[in-house]
């Protein structure tokens, strides 16, 4: 089973488990809303790219609105758990696979993370080394950082850690150190829950963390 298959299924099980109302640490979104996302990524690509902002923002969020007042939250997490319909571009070969395992993982824990009693979960060794993989594509997430910035992938259980990795080359540089499920949380925007350290001077650690928050 792929890792995005694996994600997608623990993701529903934790939506199913929380019901509709739970929040998440997505901004103003409920599990509801999230799920309504889920199903609008992979079944109306019409409003899909509206996701990230721009112009079709308003009509992103107009469709994704109308899923959730049209299907019952069983319905979403279903439709979900599916996974993407045959004419979906995530039914190509590999597209979910590359597009939806730091999704599924990062949209998981926004549903963890976001309850006031969580506990992280164990993130097994091929999944935490598929993570770091991708970790080394998302230099776009930085790009506009006021700082050059490192990540340093700390020993997580498979012996082979620490990694380093430039995801802005520029001076002053802080490295960010964590497991690679934290650094994926980190570099996500999920600052707040995101269980790292910084390596730096004072005054350049504050202006990553100030711009970052």
């Amino acid at each position: 089973m792929s890792y995005s298959r694996e994600e997608r299924l623990a993701l529903s099980d934790l939506l199913e488990a929380a019901g509709p109302d739970a929040p998440t640490l997505c901004a103003g979104w409920q599990t509801s809303d999230l799920a309504a996302h889920l199903v609008l990524r992979e079944r109306r690509p019409d409003a899909a790219a509206g996701v990230l902002g721009g112009p079709l923002a308003g009509h992103t969020e107009r469709v994704q609105r109308r899923l959730a007042e049209r299907r019952t939250y069983a319905q979403l997490v279903q439709a979900f758990r599916d996974g993407p319909p045959r004419l979906s571009p995530f039914a190509l070969p590999g597209v979910d696979e590359a597009a939806n395992t730091v999704e599924y993982f990062v949209h998981y824990e926004d549903v963890l993370r976001a309850q006031p009693d969580w506990e992280p979960r164990d993130v097994p060794a091929a999944l935490s080394t598929a993570l770091w993989k991708r970790l080394k594509s998302s230099r776009l997430f930085l790009r506009k950082a006021p700082v050059g910035v490192e990540l340093a992938r700390d020993g997580d259980g498979d012996g082979t850690g620490p990694y380093r990795v430039t995801m802005k080359n520029a001076r002053p540089t802080v490295t960010v150190i964590g497991t690679p499920a934290e650094l994926t949380m980190w570099v996500m925007g999920r600052t707040s829950v995101a269980n790292v350290t910084y390596d730096g001077t004072d005054e350049a650690i504050g202006a990553l963390r100030d711009w970052r928050a």
